[in-house]
């Protein structure tokens, strides 16, 4: 039997640091520590090591953007521990910051959905094995920016909208189903978007992924 995942939370009020600590214990997730402020969130995860921290954007002692400067930090100095930050407003400027070169292991997901204990918990088990929980809002209001060269140009609108998908962290299977389509369906537009954006095969397939994803986020 495998150990339960260990987490690290990071949240000011009190009454909200309570509610997302329930809902991970609920879900069988050891929550190691629960800190109202960044500095003390930073040691915690120096010491402890966790498999993910979880972390409010704006926290003492600046009630600035402190968690997410704790996150960047935790993720630069511990590459093995997931990070995922809750934001009570959309800004994609913030996801972009925390995904930085590299997308895997990463959640940026908005407070409100949080409601739903199960996209939480959902965003937890995909950024511990490697993969990414972005927000559809916040992927959506990066689709629509503006761009002077746009990259993804030569992706039909299906082949953006299984990127999107990519993005906020589904695999193939979890994409057929949003979609409503086959497996091998999902795979034969994964690996066109591969192709149109000249992802080479010499890599893994998951690595293509991360790179696809850093370049829809990106460019």
């Amino acid at each position: 039997m495998s150990e339960p995942l260990r987490a690290v939370l990071g949240e000011d009020q009190a009454i909200v640091r309570e509610g997302i600590a329930t809902i991970l214990r609920n879900a069988g997730i050891t929550v190691i520590a629960a800190v109202d402020n960044a500095v003390d969130l930073v040691r915690v995860a120096k010491e402890e090591r966790p498999d993910v921290v979880i972390t409010d954007i704006q926290m003492p002692p600046n009630l600035a953007a402190d968690g997410l400067e704790a996150a960047q930090e935790i993720r630069s100095a511990q590459p093995e521990t997931a990070v995922i930050v809750l934001s009570q407003f959309l800004d994609a400027s913030y996801a972009l910051d925390l995904v930085g070169d590299d997308p895997s292991g990463v959640g940026y997901l908005l407070k409100e959905k949080v409601a739903s204990p199960q996209v939480l918990t959902d965003a937890v088990e995909r950024v511990v094995a490697g993969g990414s929980a972005l927000d559809p809002d916040v992927i959506s209001t990066l689709v629509g920016r503006k761009r002077k060269e746009d990259p993804l140009a030569a992706l039909t609108p299906k082949e953006r909208e299984v990127l999107a998908l990519m993005a906020e962290g589904h695999s193939n299977s979890g994409i057929a189903r949003k979609l409503v389509v086959t497996v091998p369906a999902v795979e034969r537009h994964v690996t066109g978007i591969f192709m149109k954006l000249g992802l080479s095969q010499a890599t893994s397939s998951q690595h293509r992924r991360v790179l696809a994803v850093l370049r829809y986020l990106k460019q």
